[in-house]
């Protein structure tokens, strides 16, 4: 798969670009435009996408009740979408077996869940008790969110085991 995406058009064109060839051949951020890292990006987008398209559809209301609801089986919704994406295009671990599954999706999960809680803890001190501007604070929030998320999942789907499993 991931070599199928490398050789595709669509990333040879943007290897073409100039801004691309200036990032890779960089001595400090050519080590962060590898594969691994875009294609978590890329995928860290679309999981947003899901997560908002998912939470717009549901036909709840605004209310208080309504909202937690809507938030909770979007985020549920974007964290399944993420562990297939980050699976099968990312990390590569293409085994489908339930151990494997289960030995993956439970970590997967449980690190979402607490940078779930860190998201909305740093947004309780830093907006709601400090006071401070809701959008660059949400922005701060979210990259250490996938910062952590990242390396989480650079665990959860160690190649090491999974090609013992294989």
């Amino acid at each position: 798969m991931k070599k199928r995406i490398c050789e595709s058009r669509f990333v040879s064109w943007l290897s073409s670009l100039k801004i691309s060839q200036w990032l890779s051949s960089h001595p400090l951020l050519g080590k962060f435009c590898n594969y691994e890292i875009i294609s978590y990006v890329i995928c860290g987008v679309l999981t947003t996408i899901v997560n908002y398209a998912v939470y717009f559809i549901l036909p709840f209301g605004t209310s208080g009740s309504d909202v937690i609801i809507k938030t909770g089986i979007s985020w549920f919704a974007a964290v399944l979408f993420a562990y297939v994406v980050n699976k099968v295009f990312v990390f590569d671990s293409l085994s489908w077996d339930a151990v494997t599954v289960m030995r993956e999706l439970i970590p997967f999960i449980t690190a979402r869940l607490l940078s779930l809680g860190f998201d909305a803890l740093f947004m309780y001190i830093t907006v709601g008790l400090l006071h401070f501007n809701e959008p660059v604070f949400k922005i701060i929030s979210n990259i250490f969110v996938m910062i952590a998320n990242y390396f989480a999942s650079k665990l959860i789907f160690r190649k090491k085991d999974i090609q013992q499993n294989e």
